[in-house]
C-alpha cells in the first residue's frame, strides 16, 4: 500500500486510465472491463483492475485540480511501477470549431498554476504529451469516425474564474479547451520517464453554453474517449 492508495503490490496493472470522477471509474470498470476487482476505496476515490480484449488494465479516479492528481500520479508511478497512464476527462471548449461531445486530444497543456514553476522558476517548461500514444489516439479516433481536436490545452487552478474573458482570448491563440490536470500528469510523466495521454471529451463550452451537458451524462454518457484511451493502451503495447 502506498499513503492514498489501498492496492497491494500486483494489483495494479502497467497500463492505466485516470478519470477524475471515482464513479465514471467505476463505469468504465463495469461496462469495458472483465473480471474487474476493486482495488481502492480509500477517500472513496474508486480503482478497479480488469482485463480489456484479455490484456491487464486499471482505471482510478484522481479527483478535481492538478494537486488531487499529482498525490495518485505519483503513487501509481513510484510505488506501483506504472507506465502508461492516459487521462479521460472533461474540458470546457474555448474554441467556437470544438463543440460538446467531441474529443480534445492535449498535445500540449498550458497552465496558470505554480506547480511547476515552483520547480522550474528560471524556466517556462513546456507540459508535453507522449507522441507515440497521441498519434494512435488520433488515428484510433479517425477509425472509429469520431470528431477529435489535437491541440493546446489550458490546465488551470481555477474553476470559477474571476476573469473568463481572459480564458476565452485563449481560444483566439489556438488553444482548444480548458481543464484541471492535463499539465501536472504531463510533467510528472517527463519527470519519471513514462507515456501520458490527455483524452477529454468536450462536457460544456464557454462560446456556446447552450450546449452543455448534465452531470449525469458526464459520469455515464461520453464512453467515445474511454473506447480511445483503452485501445490506445493496447495499440501501443502491440508497438
Amino acid at each position: 500500500m502506498s499513503i492514498h492508495i489501498g492496492a497491494k503490490s500486483g494489483e495494479i496493472a502497467d497500463k492505466i486510465l485516470l478519470p477524475g470522477d471515482p464513479l465514471r471509474a467505476k463505469f468504465i470498470a463495469e461496462n469495458f472491463l472483465e473480471k474487474a476487482a476493486c482495488f481502492n476505496t480509500i477517500r472513496g476515490m474508486l480503482g478497479y483492475t480488469g482485463f480489456y480484449k484479455g490484456q491487464a488494465v486499471s482505471v482510478m479516479g484522481t479527483g478535481m485540480g492538478m494537486p488531487s492528481i499529482s498525490i495518485y500520479v505519483n503513487e501509481l508511478i513510484r510505488d506501483y511501477g506504472v507506465k502508461k497512464l492516459i487521462r479521460v476527462g472533461t474540458a470546457g471548449s474555448i474554441d467556437p470549431n470544438v463543440h460538446v461531445r467531441e474529443l480534445v486530444l492535449a498535445q500540449a497543456a498550458a497552465t496558470n498554476s505554480r506547480i511547476i514553476s515552483n520547480d522550474w522558476p528560471e524556466y517556462d517548461f513546456p507540459q508535453i504529451a507522449d507522441f507515440t500514444l497521441l498519434d494512435k489516439a488520433y488515428h484510433i479516433a479517425e477509425n472509429l469516425g469520431l470528431v477529435s481536436h489535437v491541440g493546446t490545452v489550458l490546465s488551470s487552478d481555477v474553476f470559477y474564474s474571476s476573469m473568463p474573458e481572459r480564458n476565452i482570448q485563449l481560444g483566439e491563440y489556438g488553444v482548444k479547451a480548458i481543464e484541471m490536470e492535463a499539465a501536472a500528469l504531463y510533467y510528472l510523466a517527463a519527470r519519471y520517464h513514462v507515456q501520458a495521454l490527455a483524452v477529454m471529451t468536450i462536457s460544456d463550452s464557454l462560446i456556446h453554453p447552450e450546449e452543455d451537458t448534465t452531470a449525469e451524462e458526464r459520469e455515464t454518457t461520453f464512453t467515445d474517449m474511454m473506447t480511445v484511451g483503452l485501445e490506445t493502451l493496447l495499440a501501443d503495447n502491440k508497438g
